[in-house]
């Protein structure tokens, strides 16, 4: 799946228990409902929820924590505009997923 397919499921929320927990997360923070990405991704231990779970706190204006969850991650702090991060980490989650 490309970034432009995936970008294509944010009207459409019924495809999203399909997906893993990060990819499901920034498609709901990307429908605007950035609470419950929050709660997917604070559930889960994986490096990669840790870093949408960054990308979030960034989002929401909370440096230190999204710099402890970048860490977590394994991640640099990004200087990219937040729509740009969205897309880089979709574009590298479905690049480790084999197109998904």
């Amino acid at each position: 799946m490309t970034v432009a397919e995936f970008t294509a499921r944010i009207s459409h929320p019924e495809q999203d228990h399909a997906l893993p927990a990060p990819l499901c997360a920034l498609l709901i923070d990307a429908r605007g409902d950035w609470d419950a990405a929050h709660r997917i991704v604070q559930s889960s231990d994986s490096p990669d929820s840790s870093w949408v779970h960054a990308y979030l706190h960034r989002k929401e204006g909370d440096q230190g924590n999204a710099a402890y969850w970048y860490a977590r991650a394994e991640k640099p702090v990004p200087d990219l505009p937040l729509e740009s991060e969205w897309k880089a980490i979709a574009q590298d989650l479905l690049s480790a997923l084999g197109g998904w």
